[in-house]
């Protein structure tokens, strides 16, 4: 079990790392698409273009910090701080990832006023990589080798 975690914990750290320095890239830029305009309706579905740099900078900060927290309590990078806070950090990075996957889909499809290629992006790849992301945190959180029979 503890070489699944692993793997587990090692992929989701490296998926958040990346995810973390694209947002990191939007704050500069709307790479890889061409325009803010483009950006707006691919990646946040409206039409006010990329978000503000501290907006992205902020989120590449939180999805930096979860990909330590993952790869530090799956035992792939190395561990600082109380194993306690840092177990509880990956279970409040996987609740988020799973409540941003699972409500996704309806809040920014139903109730939000979003456009039409945000929402079809959003059902086949945001919301679903959110869920597998937080799915896999969530077996480092409770399942890693400082995890505790809790």
């Amino acid at each position: 079990m503890a070489g699944a975690v692993r793997v587990v914990g090692g992929a989701v750290s490296a998926a958040l790392a990346v995810t973390g320095a694209l947002h990191a890239v939007w704050a500069v830029t709307p790479w890889p698409l061409r325009t803010p305009e483009e950006f707006a309706d691919a990646v946040v579905g409206t039409g006010r273009g990329v978000p503000p740099a501290g907006a992205c900078l902020a989120v590449a900060g939180a999805l930096g910090a979860a990909s330590y927290l993952v790869g530090a309590e799956a035992g792939v990078l190395p561990a600082v701080g109380a194993p306690g806070l840092r177990r509880s950090g990956v279970r409040a990075a996987a609740g988020v990832l799973l409540a941003r996957g699972v409500a996704g889909p309806v809040v920014f499809g139903r109730v939000g006023e979003r456009t039409e290629r945000f929402r079809r992006l959003n059902v086949r790849y945001y919301s679903p990589l959110c869920v597998a992301l937080g799915v896999g945190a969530a077996a480092v959180g409770w399942r890693g080798p400082s995890a505790t029979n809790c």
